[in-house]
């Protein structure tokens, strides 16, 4: 395994203030949040995949907004058919199990909405650069399209449920921005991982970041400094490798 299953660290993190300025629109009859750059739809397009709690959440939503400021057409669709888990603060069904919630949103049912709404993107906004985000739960994602010759680079963040083969599968550059206490993508699982780049003579970066923790990139708690600088170090990690493929 080159990272673990999604765990509690998972459903817990910060919400984070802003105004999103993308919109919810239908792309291959899936909910998707898309924002482009000002200038309008770019060429350049980037296809995120969601951490637990989906295209909703507004940290997400905002962290969109920040590769559209770059020049990216975004599209971050909505992986869980409604169903992602409600968001930091906000009550949660009674009883409620990660690992449970999981057994409904495995590869067989999020694989092909990522393949409807690729197609769909495609299509609408015929991309002449195709880049892709994971976000926790969305690295096993990322993983498989990076299997595939659609895009052109990737980045994950804080994965969770990548295995070994899928990593041995990744053809295209591969940037991983990872958090130095994570028992999901932990110390000897990074270096596994590196060590399976290593030996595929893959193209990619790894970068550890210090004094974070698992969701830093996009839940940490912003107030304070360092994981305020850690998040914004890692979001200029992925738009600095994607300039490299441009």
């Amino acid at each position: 395994m080159a990272s673990n299953p999604p765990g509690a660290c998972c459903t817990k993190g910060f919400t984070h203030d802003g105004t999103p300025k993308g919109s919810i629109l239908s792309l291959g009859e899936v909910e998707s949040y898309v924002v482009h750059p000002a200038s309008g739809p770019s060429k350049s397009v980037v296809y995120i995949m969601t951490d637990v709690f989906g295209h909703r959440f507004i940290n997400l939503q905002l962290y969109a907004d920040n590769f559209a400021k770059e020049g990216h057409t975004v599209v971050m669709p909505d992986l869980f058919n409604g169903d992602a888990v409600p968001p930091p603060g906000a009550p949660r069904p009674e009883g409620f199990e990660i690992m449970e919630w999981l057994k409904g949103h495995m590869p067989e049912q999020v694989d092909p909405i990522v393949t409807k709404v690729l197609a769909a993107l495609k299509t609408e906004y015929q991309p002449e650069k195709l880049f892709t985000i994971g976000l926790c739960f969305g690295g096993k994602y990322v993983a498989h399209l990076l299997a595939t010759d659609d895009f052109t680079a990737g980045f994950m963040a804080h994965p969770s449920f990548v295995s070994i083969d899928e990593l041995s599968r990744v053809r295209k550059p591969l940037s991983i921005a990872a958090a130095e206490t994570d028992t999901i993508f932990t110390t000897a699982l990074r270096h596994e991982s590196e060590a399976q780049l290593q030996k595929m003579k893959a193209t990619y970066v790894m970068t550890v970041y210090s004094g974070v923790e698992h969701g830093f990139a996009v839940r940490g708690d912003v107030s304070e400094k360092w994981v305020k600088w850690a998040k914004e170090a890692a979001f200029r990690q992925a738009v600095e490798w994607f300039a490299a493929f441009a």
